[in-house]
């Protein structure tokens, strides 16, 4: 059997780390969740997916990347009413990806990304990576494996087919596609239909939601009081050839961001305060004289 590709970073001796961090190499950890995606798709479709764009990305640079483990549960409380779903308790999500991203930059990482499957781990993994940053010598980012589908602003013109807002939202155009491309053989094909979010039936200029974007004032209750079936989007849309495209493209934009951000140098921090400040920073934040090194 042939060994791991040199990126896998469980399959990494503690040598091989040594060697990674001195190469400057960017660990790149897929946050998913386990949740209902309806009738046609499994329930790990926000773990499945983000971990194929960092392998795919790996491909492309295998020097410069490592891709971890996958956080497979994540913040999916208002889900609950569908059966299959498991919700970590944010506390617990941004508890953990913090100790992950503090052992990853205790060992040396400098860079590290957090790449996101599930729409509502978002603004946890926005605070945890806020922190890694603010409370250790690494800069930590958090980045949804969609929103890497936006940095060519030609791609989803000539890519989607469906509606807009809703037909890209959960479960629909995108997410079938991808994981038919993926994981083809676990989809239930005969039970791929178009499912409406009732509250974007409404029109409102405030209240409306799609993967690639949302209205102002998003509303985010709970899943089964605007769709019946777990399905928000135009799951009949999706192909495999769609998917391909968009994995694709997503790991293209995400090998491109793991080379910017692994080269960029970061901003020199500067204190204001006269006279200085007699203890350290509140929240646990590094003083000054232990921050990054420039």
């Amino acid at each position: 059997m042939p060994a791991a590709p040199p990126y896998i970073y469980e399959k990494l001796t503690w040598p091989d780390v040594n060697d990674a961090v001195k190469a400057g190499k960017v660990p790149v950890i897929p946050v998913g969740s386990i949740e209902q995606h309806g009738p046609h798709l499994p329930l790990d479709v926000d773990c499945v997916c983000p971990r194929g764009v960092a392998l795919h990305a790996a491909e492309l640079i295998p020097e410069k990347i490592l891709v971890l483990p996958t956080q497979v549960h994540g913040y999916t409380g208002h889900v609950m009413d569908f059966p299959g779903t498991i919700n970590l308790h944010y506390e617990n999500l941004i508890a953990t990806l913090i100790d992950i991203g503090k052992s990853l930059a205790y060992h040396g990482f400098k860079k590290i990304i957090f790449l996101n499957g599930h729409g509502s781990n978002m603004p946890n993994i926005d605070l945890a990576a806020r922190r890694i940053t603010l409370e250790t010598d690494a800069e930590c980012i958090g980045c949804a494996w969609w929103n890497l589908l936006t940095v060519d602003e030609a791609f989803l013109p000539r890519w989607r087919e469906s509606y807009f807002p809703g037909g890209c939202a959960h479960a629909g155009e995108l997410e079938t596609s991808a994981y038919l491309y993926l994981d083809g053989d676990n989809v239930r094909r005969d039970k791929m239909a178009d499912g409406r979010i009732t509250y974007n039936e409404e029109q409102s200029d405030f209240h409306w939601v799609d993967l690639l974007a949302a209205g102002s004032a998003p509303l985010v209750t709970w899943t089964s009081s605007y769709t019946d079936q777990g399905v928000m989007g135009a799951a009949d849309l999706a192909s495999e050839e769609k998917g391909k495209a968009a994995v694709e493209e997503a790991a293209r934009q995400l090998a491109r961001l793991v080379e910017s951000f692994g080269n960029r140098k970061p901003d020199a921090r500067t204190e204001h305060h006269d006279p200085p400040p007699t203890m350290d920073p509140p929240w646990d934040q590094r003083p000054m004289d232990e921050g990054r090194p420039q």
